[in-house]
């Protein structure tokens, strides 16, 4: 993509996820892209893949189950999904942006380094297709707003795509559980800390096999403002562009005079 902008309105656009070709959160992104491009493609986990991070299926044949026309479902993780939908589902037409979501659950601060949501994202990235991840932060909320997200879709990318972003970024979302007319407004923020996933309760199975269950506790999530959590829980939607370069500079340079 390049750094000036992106014309959405003409644009060929693959929907993926990791709750599912036929969770709720990928049926809300799926119409805010028909609200917003010239033509829409679903190809996405045949079920749930939560948390399997940017997992590669190498041990197992594939299977590509078409649903309807434009709409397909993978037997495999999201990095999968969105692997065959460009080399193969598309691979005459390929797609020239990936949505991945609405997750159901947040993915601020650590998550993104679990979640399929944004291994999807970061798959696409990695083939050259830019791509933008979208999360409802639910935390366990009993009323769901989905409505937030259809509703201020098209004006997150509104704003993404007039401005555009760097090849090897990668743009993730996370709109706030409030409804329409609560979210105070669309937030540029950066990657939060805290370890996710805390605790775990040991138990056996009916055979007294030893199993357990992890990730029992709260988020230990730092809140700092100009932070992803902090926006959220001040009620914005957060965007948080995520660099695929790893490499920490200060490092690097450190090393390099210890080796000279």
């Amino acid at each position: 993509m390049a750094n000036n902008g992106f014309d959405l309105a003409g644009a060929r656009v693959l929907v993926s996820n990791d709750d599912g070709i036929n969770a709720p959160g990928i049926k809300i992104l799926e119409r805010i892209a028909q609200a917003v491009a010239r033509e829409v493609w679903v190809v996405a986990p045949e079920t749930e893949q939560s948390a399997v991070g940017h997992s590669l299926t190498q041990r197992r044949p594939l299977r590509i189950r078409e649903i309807s026309e434009r709409r397909f479902a993978v037997d495999g993780t999201p990095t999968d999904s969105v692997l065959l939908a460009v080399r193969q589902i598309m691979a005459e037409t390929p797609p020239d942006i990936v949505f991945s979501g609405v997750n159901y659950g947040g993915n601020l601060c650590d998550d993104v380094t679990y979640s399929g949501t944004i291994a999807a994202a970061m798959e696409a990235t990695l083939l050259g297709v830019p791509a933008i991840a979208f999360s409802l932060v639910t935390d366990g909320a009993a009323v769901i707003h989905w409505e937030t997200a259809e509703k201020w879709g098209p004006d997150v990318l509104g704003h993404l795509c007039a401005v555009g972003w760097p090849a090897a970024v990668i743009i993730n979302v996370n709109f706030p559980n409030l409804p329409v007319h609560s979210v105070t407004g669309i937030q540029a923020t950066s990657q939060g800390g805290g370890k996710t996933g805390q605790g775990m309760i040991a138990a056996t199975d009916p055979r007294g096999e030893a199993i357990y269950w992890l990730g029992t506790e709260p988020h230990g999530k730092r809140v700092r403002a100009g932070e992803d959590v902090e926006a959220v829980h001040r009620g914005a939607i957060s965007i948080t562009p995520l660099s695929l370069d790893l490499t920490d500079g200060p490092t690097l340079t450190a090393l390099k005079a210890s080796l000279r």
